[in-house]
């Protein structure tokens, strides 16, 4: 291989870093993970301006990480295909590894001990079939809807306390999800643990689950 030819593939691999290299486009990545999206709607969910949106949004295009379609007036973005997700956990597990910030800020969601080893989604499965845990999305309501896990019930941090004392006991409390990204299963651990409820998150999100080939319904299917 030429040296110039060598410097051109490196070049577009580079380019995909780049993409990588800005918060927001790491949090629209977890957005689309969810379901496809308009770029309205992911500028409401991400905090920033519908232009602001789109400019993240064409880097990511051009590096093959989202693709688009027109929907009358509105440009609807999704993922290019599930290896976005691999790339995307890739990420967090080097943060993790490497990082000692990224250890630091982990414990104190986890109440300052270290986080409960979370539960692979092939035993989970295997769980749900038994009828051995009751399992919780902590995503906002309108991912909830658009697709979850069946038989998960959908909850927030701020009503854990109320949900825990009203439910009935079912084994583990499993919580679940965006993705390696998502902080809410870890902080709903937390909180279960210091209530003494036995309760672990679920090894990535909603996304992982559904590629691969797991079920998912929406909300009005069950």
């Amino acid at each position: 291989m030429s040296t110039s030819a060598k410097r051109d593939l490196i070049e577009e691999y580079a380019l995909v870093a780049r993409a990588l290299g800005a918060p927001h486009r790491l949090l629209l990545l977890e957005q689309l993970a969810q379901g496809e999206r308009s770029v309205e709607v992911l500028a409401s969910k991400v905090g920033m301006s519908v232009a602001n949106s789109s400019q993240h949004l064409q880097q990511l295009r051009r590096a093959g990480l989202v693709t688009n379609r027109r929907d009358g007036k509105s440009v609807i973005y999704r993922l290019s295909d599930d290896e976005t997700l691999v790339l995307m956990d890739l990420l967090q597990k080097h943060a993790r590894r490497n990082l000692a910030r990224v250890s630091e800020i982990l414990r104190g969601l986890s109440g300052g001990d270290e986080a409960v080893e979370p539960i692979s989604r092939a035993e989970l499965a295997q769980r749900i079939a038994a009828g051995s845990v009751t399992l919780l999305d902590m995503r906002p309501a309108d991912e909830y809807r658009m697709a979850h896990i069946p038989g998960a019930r959908n909850a927030a941090v701020n009503a854990l306390v109320r949900l825990a004392g009203a439910r009935g006991q079912q084994g583990e409390i499993i919580a679940y999800c965006r993705g390696p990204y998502c902080i809410e299963a870890l902080q709903a651990v937390a909180v279960l643990r210091n209530l003494g409820i036995s309760a672990r998150r679920m090894e990535g999100g909603l996304p992982e689950w559904r590629a691969e080939g797991r079920e998912v319904v929406a909300s009005d299917m069950e």
